[in-house]
């Protein structure tokens, strides 16, 4: 009797952990996602993409996670300078991302993962990826396609990216205050949880949400006018400004079209905000015809730190209202950014300087914190359910069914550590003003200086892409 009760338990248990199998693997489950990232990162650290590419783990397109599997590949295949194969993949993840939105409005896509994520872990869910991640992707794939000489294909995408963060915008604090609400229902107030989860301020930074990308505004600005689009690249401009007001180049430019478009009161205003730098950046310029061209430099450097797993100890308020103390397995970024020094480029023996655009450690660690809420409100929903498995096994199989279902319940007590964990931490940008013609310049960056060729054409904006990981270096010219 009691080993049928055993094998009874046993699938039960494993019929229930496994449910989500058709959308998530053995190993997603029950082992966290920055653990089998592991090895690719070390081999993007050391730039050996194409090493890298073979450890990122095969997923079937069923998989929840497939998307993010398909997000790391055509990063890396950015990288190793696999444009088209890069440009497919993004391709695709953006049809699912289309297809995933269209099936929420229904709402019944997710219900085997929402049963088998309560009985087991977040992972057992479909990835969606977050505003800032999206945003990225649409900006990789632009770059794509000016790899493919196509600007109008790298339009397109550049507005989709800024499509996404017009949406995060209108959803962002409606969802906020909703998951906030739900949470406290569960009995967890927003303070309590501030007690016990550790801090990502440092992370955090400056950043006021998880999704407006002054990077992704910035890039749309370039290529707009590259297009001949000066009033759209005047308003993201304006946008980048706005997100990240301190960087110089962006006054600069801004400042440059105000008055290329006779915005006068903008001029006015720029004039008393940006005085100091905007004499600068004219001192700059003063020396060059007015057929002079532009060197736009897109600097990225590092790696984003992945999601690591905290366990926490919160109250919580059973269904005979009392209260009991129970572990939760909750994801977290280590609260600490790294200093980059940035690009340090020499012309004619002067130096100029990159400054950063966007931190994406920071938008990740903000919109992480934002999800909190949810995250704890699906993991205490998860702990009384399994709480109640426990107890009925106990009931019926007496001490062993107890330790069945324990043993079960800490091993699939896992936090969800996903994330686009391929991206760069950080990203600069430069431009300067150049004759028409043939230019050499040393760059530096790392301690690693390299001199680099490029050809200015007149009126018309020289895009270098530069990629610092480590020790590892590595640029791409294109004539816009």
């Amino acid at each position: 009797m009691l080993n049928t009760f055993l094998k009874t338990s046993l699938y039960i248990l494993l019929s229930l952990g496994l449910s989500g199998c058709a959308t998530t693997s053995f190993s997603d489950l029950f082992s966290n996602y920055n653990q089998q990232m592991q090895e690719v990162k070390s081999a993007q650290q050391r730039g050996d993409f194409s090493q890298a590419l073979t450890l990122v783990p095969e997923r079937s397109e069923s998989n929840g996670t497939y998307n993010l599997s398909l997000l790391e590949k055509a990063r890396l295949e950015f990288l190793a300078s696999q444009h088209q194969q890069s440009q497919q993949d993004f391709a695709q993840v953006y049809r699912h991302v289309q297809q995933a939105e269209q099936a929420a409005k229904i709402q019944l896509s997710r219900g085997l993962e929402n049963i088998a994520a309560v009985i087991s872990n977040d992972n057992a869910t479909r990835y969606d990826i977050p505003y800032y991640e999206q945003s990225m992707l649409h900006s990789y794939q632009a770059l794509n396609y000016l790899s493919q000489r196509d600007l109008s294909g790298a339009l397109v995408e550049i507005r989709r990216a800024n499509l996404v963060q017009n949406k995060a915008l209108r959803a962002n604090q409606k969802a906020l205050y909703d998951s906030q609400q739900k949470m406290a229902q569960k009995g967890v107030s927003a303070a309590i949880l501030a007690s016990k989860y550790p801090s990502m301020n440092t992370a955090i930074g400056e950043v006021k949400n998880g999704f407006q990308n002054a990077y992704t505004f910035y890039l749309s600005g370039v290529l707009y006018e590259a297009a001949g689009q000066a009033n759209d690249a005047y308003i993201d401009y304006k946008k980048a400004l706005e997100i990240y007001p301190d960087n110089v180049t962006v006054q600069q430019d801004v400042w440059r079209l105000a008055n290329s478009l006779s915005m006068d009161n903008d001029i006015e205003l720029f004039k008393k905000r940006f005085a100091d730098n905007i004499t600068q950046g004219m001192s700059q310029t003063d020396h060059q015809p007015s057929s002079s061209g532009q060197l736009v430099v897109l600097v990225e450097q590092g790696i984003i730190n992945s999601k690591q797993e905290v366990s926490i100890h919160l109250p919580i308020f059973t269904r005979h209202n009392d209260v009991r103390f129970y572990s939760l397995a909750l994801p977290r970024y280590k609260n600490r950014l790294r200093h980059y020094s940035g690009l340090s480029l020499s012309y004619q023996g002067k130096r100029y300087q990159s400054q950063e655009i966007v931190r994406l450690q920071s938008l990740a660690a903000k919109q992480l914190q934002d999800e909190m809420p949810a995250i704890v409100t699906r993991q205490v929903v998860r702990l009384i359910a399994k709480e109640k498995i426990r107890q009925q096994m106990s009931r019926k199989g007496g001490d062993i069914g107890n330790i069945l279902a324990a043993i079960y319940n800490i091993a699939s007590e896992k936090a969800d550590t996903r994330s686009w964990s391929t991206l760069p931490d950080s990203i600069h940008i430069l431009r300067m003003d150049f004759a028409p013609g043939t230019h050499e310049v040393e760059m530096n960056i790392n301690g690693n200086k390299r001199t680099v060729t490029f050809e200015i054409n007149e009126g018309r904006q020289t895009l270098i892409t530069l990629t610092a990981i480590g020790s590892y270096t590595h640029y791409q010219s294109i004539n816009l």
